[in-house]
């Protein structure tokens, strides 16, 4: 039963993996339309299927006709998804109609969200949520005798309630924030609780706590607010604990909203206030990179040398975000993610590398990427990640790596061994072929004990080297890694891997994966 669950997991996994964030994201929207569509031909919801399709008409024409002028404006090239995506978070904000002055509502909406992308941005980065700032907006000119509308969160619905979690879910796991958006939605809620019994209290009326906790849960935006807005990556911090930082007050002020006259500091204002908390801690990480040199270091994988231009901060071990733009991008986009193998110190110069050679046909993005020639100006959105060493160089350390899933440990090595701080650290590093060692001359010079997995002879080792031809097994890790069970363990590579070595790892310290799908 176990076994299944896991294969179960790992396929979810690699699917998930494939597609692009926005596209995954996209897709998601979609089907909460269809779904809404259908709850309110039934009568289920207050919108009509009228309003709901006029508004969203409304919000797509406008949205593009915004998108588009700015791309071409910027030189940049037009990507439909993110449009949409923007136009799909508005429809279930902004409320929807049949009526001129509603319809020219969500116009406005849609001008103002999809303008800020490219008036209130920041070295790549948005300032503000594109959706957040369109409905403050809406909201704002809802004031006005000839324009209605306005913000109106009606997906905080029963009916929607599961097809918002279900929905969610997805994207939350697949972007890898469902810790970070539950700690909202439990501060949104507890908050939201306390605010409606003290204002019981106060006007002597009192509500079933089960009714209570129904309103609170299940009829509020909170977790279509969390799962599609506060996740969105370009306006969240680097690291996990400002994150979380960042969830802590946009809950808060979204579950106990400050009354502004007219208005309130509802859910949108609370994550505009929470963006530019984000922006505190992550107004550097966005940076224009120059391709220096371009290299290959095994078969299949590349490295790319890289200029920065201006000021950057990363801790080895982090991950910055790449954006090659190209015409007719594929499923996965025009960004990607790739781990940093160079060390800070090693600033200007920053290193990265990546799959470039496979059994499948390259994506649209990598071709784009493998085209660019040295001088090619390229931009980094930003600089994310905890897969972080810990900071006393005296924890002894297991780091276990399958194939390109090395990168992030051969920057940490780099800054350790400048530093001159190595510390007792045992590598696992599990490759195809030994041709497909990457990063072997580093190894080497960190000095620390290295135990190869590969099916051909790798030949003369170094001193602490060792090398074993069958699969890597729970077994065989504990009989190569010396004292497992106090060291900190640290694990790069695909979910199967992961997953194999599991019940083995449990025996370490503490595990911390970096799991991907590829690309």
């Amino acid at each position: 039963m176990i076994g299944s669950l896991r294969a179960w997991y790992l396929w979810a996994v690699r699917l998930l993996g494939r597609a692009s964030m926005y596209r995954l994201t996209l897709f998601a929207l979609a089907s909460l339309v269809v779904v809404a569509f259908i709850a309110s031909a039934f009568g289920l919801l207050a919108a009509t299927p009228a309003s709901i399709a006029l508004t969203a008409v409304v919000l797509v024409i406008v949205g593009s006709g915004v998108d588009m002028m700015g791309h071409r404006l910027r030189g940049t090239p037009w990507r439909a998804e993110s449009t949409l995506i923007t136009a799909g978070i508005l429809l279930f904000v902004l409320r929807p109609g049949t009526d001129a002055a509603t319809l020219a509502g969500a116009a406005v909406g849609a001008a103002i969200a999809v303008a800020s992308k490219h008036l209130v941005s920041w070295r790549g980065r948005h300032l503000l949520n594109p959706a957040a700032a369109g409905a403050t907006g809406a909201t704002l000119v809802a004031l006005a005798p000839w324009i209605s509308g306005g913000s109106a969160w009606w997906v905080g619905s029963p009916v929607m309630f599961v097809p918002v979690l279900l929905a969610g879910f997805v994207v939350l796991w697949r972007t890898e924030r469902v810790r970070v958006v539950a700690l909202f939605f439990l501060v949104a809620v507890v908050v939201s609780v306390v605010r409606t019994i003290v204002q019981l209290n106060a006007s002597g009326a009192s509500m079933a706590l089960d009714d209570l906790l129904t309103a609170v849960i299940v009829q509020s935006p909170y977790l279509f607010l969390g799962a599609f807005m506060l996740s969105e990556p370009l306006t969240q911090p680097p690291r996990r604990w400002q994150q979380y930082i960042v969830a802590l007050i946009v809950g808060a002020l979204a579950g106990w909203p400050v009354s502004l006259g007219v208005i309130t500091l509802g859910q949108e204002r609370a994550l505009l206030i929470g963006n530019l908390v984000a922006l505190c801690f992550a107004a550097r990480s966005a940076v224009r990179l120059t391709l220096a040199d371009a290299k290959d270091l095994t078969p299949t994988v590349r490295e790319l040398s890289l200029t920065v231009a201006g000021g950057i901060r990363f801790v080895p071990g982090q991950y910055l975000e790449l954006e090659v733009p190209h015409r007719g991008a594929d499923a996965r986009g025009t960004r990607r993610e790739f781990s940093i193998a160079s060390a800070p110190e090693e600033l200007p110069e920053l290193r990265i590398a990546y799959r470039a050679a496979g059994g499948l046909p390259p994506s649209t993005y990598k071709a784009a990427l493998a085209r660019a020639g040295a001088g090619e100006k390229l931009r980094a959105t930003g600089v994310w990640g905890d897969f972080v060493l810990p900071r006393d160089a005296e924890q002894p350390l297991l780091l276990v790596a399958a194939g390109i899933g090395i990168t992030p440990f051969v920057s940490q090595l780099r800054h350790r061994r400048i530093a001159g701080r190595m510390g007792d650290i045992v590598i696992v590093y599990v490759a195809s072929t030994v041709d497909e060692l990457a990063y072997r001359d580093e190894l080497e010079r960190a000095g620390v004990r290295v135990h190869i997995v590969t099916p051909d002879d790798p030949g003369g080792l170094p001193e602490q080297w060792t090398w074993q031809s069958e699969r890597l097994t729970g077994t065989a890790l504990a009989d190569a890694v010396p004292g497992l069970d106090e060291r900190r363990a640290y694990v790069s590579g695909p979910p199967g891997l992961i997953a194999g070595l599991a019940p083995t790892l449990r025996r370490a310290r503490s595990v911390t994966t970096d799991a991907f799908a590829g690309y």
